[in-house]
């Protein structure tokens, strides 16, 4: 019985130890593939506003799209697939990243995000544009069209 109950612990530690120091990469992955950022992802995938808080520099190499969402929020719900959609159809021209609101607050406030959802388009140069609501897939298309310059 003690050796039983030895080997269900050592595997919960070593369950819990896993998930704990599993690698970035692995950590930001969602079911659809679309990556979930924390504050250190965002800085090498997006920006990296702890070296360069006054100048927007993207550190991407193609256009972004950044759903700022919470799990309880219904509207963020409903343009979730919408993105997803979205991020296969262009895949290799965009990529769709999600930060949680609720988990990274210093993200949604370096942003002044205060209404959900909110979704920030980054174009490989120039400035950021944020939407805030949820939208139809065709305004999305043409926001993608229009501010990604992605046709």
């Amino acid at each position: 019985m003690k050796k039983a109950t030895f080997i269900i612990l050592f595997l919960s530690a070593f369950s819990l130890y896993a998930c704990n120091n599993s690698n970035d990469d692995q950590q930001t992955k969602t079911k659809q593939g679309i990556l979930h950022l924390d504050a250190g992802s965002f800085q090498k995938l997006v920006w990296n506003y702890q070296k360069s808080p006054k100048e927007w520099i993207f550190e991407g190499k193609i256009p972004v799209i950044i759903d700022f969402y919470a799990d309880w929020c219904r509207p963020c719900k409903m343009i979730g697939p919408i993105l997803e959609e979205l991020g296969k159809e262009y895949k290799g021209k965009i990529i769709v990243y999600k930060v949680n609101v609720d988990e990274q607050k210093e993200l949604a406030g370096l942003f002044n995000v205060r209404s959900i959802p909110a979704v920030m388009f980054v174009p490989k140069t120039g400035k950021p544009q944020m939407s805030v609501g949820a939208m139809q897939k065709a305004d999305y298309v043409k926001a993608i069209n229009e501010v990604l310059l992605v046709k």
